[in-house]
């Protein structure tokens, strides 16, 4: 951590200057999805819309699966970032750029294996299969360019660079929007007009990243030898921990799908009402997630600088904030969750439905807090065991509960099942951050 920032007097307003771009960053990913929706939404068929929503299903499985490429280069970064160790910094940011070359090699020779999966897995019909795989065959090419805009992201959030991060964003998703619109309204591409414009952008953007962190890099005293970048302690380390990320979040990734899956079985009017409240959802954890950002740059940074006071005092006040924002969001749930129902669909039904499930939705906030909150903490401290086998626990915990309370209370005790799930997740981090902070010697 800088000097500047260890000798911050007002707290709050360093995590408000990180937290606000970050937030921003964060909310321009959903906003993309509905402009390539609605780009999609102006051509003469709709199997268009759900020809792209089905490839980018395939891409966000892939893509967040390997999410430990930001994680773990977020988490390392800030610590060496908090020991003022320059080498490192760079041996990291190279490290990290290795590992998301050899992934993206390996998902481009597996490309059809990957692609005939998700057909199989997601059973549409067959214009909106044709038109996915047309979109996924082209985008594929662009795994390289997203892996590695993973590392550069995570490299500046590490150093506390979140305007630049927030830059990066900002010009990947204007960029992509830009194309998409005169690839598909312009040029008349369709899905391939989508696609396109979205390897363009990754690349694009993969290209100005680089380059900053060259300059970036060329600031230091100090290059990391060859013999740092590869030195087999650390890459143990880091492969351990970006293991851990890896497992948690595929156990994340399973958690969605099951309560999808069993939302589904219920019928269509529950499973459109639940796929609106989970909108609500995706809402506040993208804006909950600044903050878990921010914990997780200032605890790594503390650290790294072995700095039992900083770690406690950054929890603290992003773990206040989180839980004002949090606060904010259930009230407005409370209060314009209903107009929120009837603008998503004109079905009396469905309105119904999602009506009557609203009040875990204005809970989930107030619960998801926590999980959110320390998933920052212990990703910025490269605690990933706890992660992993938290996240674990809770995905039993979501299919214990379902099992036995979904046959009681029909689509109320699924939404009980996540809410347990989300309580698991909270609890077992909060049990172990006393541990966490005995861990670090004030110097």
């Amino acid at each position: 951590m800088t000097e500047a920032a260890l000798a911050q007097p007002d707290w709050h307003r360093l995590v408000w200057r990180l937290a606000i771009p970050i937030i921003l960053s964060n909310i321009s990913v959903p906003l993309l999805g509905m402009v390539d929706t609605a780009v999609m939404g102006q051509l003469d068929a709709p199997y268009y819309i759900g020809a792209v929503a089905v490839g980018t299903l395939i891409f966000t499985y892939i893509y967040w699966g390997f999410g430990f490429l930001r994680m773990g280069t977020t988490g390392f970064t800030a610590q060496a970032f908090g020991a003022g160790d320059a080498a490192e910094m760079r041996a990291m940011f190279q490290r990290g750029l290795i590992l998301a070359g050899t992934i993206s090699v390996a998902v481009l020779s597996l490309q059809y294996p990957i692609l005939a999966f998700g057909r199989w897995a997601i059973d549409a019909g067959p214009e909106v299969e044709s038109l996915a795989s047309t979109y996924f065959q082209i985008r594929v090419w662009g795994a390289p360019a997203a892996l590695a805009n993973y590392v550069v992201l995570g490299w500046l959030l590490g150093r506390q660079q979140v305007r630049l991060a927030l830059l990066l964003q900002v010009f990947l998703n204007g960029l992509n929007v830009v194309l998409d619109v005169g690839f598909v309204l312009g040029l008349g591409w369709g899905v391939e007009g989508v696609a396109a414009g979205t390897v363009i952008a990754e690349y694009a953007t993969a290209a100005v990243g680089l380059w900053v962190i060259a300059r970036t890099l060329r600031g230091f005293a100090h290059g990391a030898p060859r013999a740092r970048i590869l030195d087999a302690t650390q890459l143990r380390r880091m492969i351990s921990v970006n293991g851990d990320i890896f497992v948690r979040t595929l156990c994340l990734i399973t958690a969605v799908a099951y309560f999808t899956a069993r939302g589904a079985e219920q019928g269509d009017v529950v499973l459109a009402a639940n796929a609106i409240l989970m909108q609500l959802f995706m809402l506040v954890s993208h804006g909950l997630d600044g903050f878990a950002h921010v914990a997780e740059t200032l605890v790594g940074s503390a650290v790294g600088a072995r700095d039992r006071h900083h770690l406690r005092r950054a929890v603290a006040v992003t773990t206040i904030w989180s839980a004002v924002v949090a606060g904010v969001f259930a009230l407005g749930y409370a209060l314009l969750g209903g107009p929120f129902i009837d603008l998503m669909t004109v079905s009396s039904e469905v309105r119904a439905q999602a009506r009557d499930f609203l009040p875990w939705m204005v809970l989930m906030p107030l619960i998801g807090i926590w999980a959110f909150q320390f998933d920052g903490v212990f990703l910025g401290a490269t605690r990933t065991k706890a992660l992993r086998n938290g996240m674990i626990l809770s995905l039993a915990t979501l299919i214990a509960v379902n099992t036995v309370m979904m046959p009681l209370w029909g689509n109320h005790g699924l939404w009980l099942s996540l809410v347990a799930f989300m309580t698991m997740r909270s609890a077992i981090l909060i049990v172990r951050y006393p541990a966490l902070v005995r861990d670090l010697t004030t110097d």
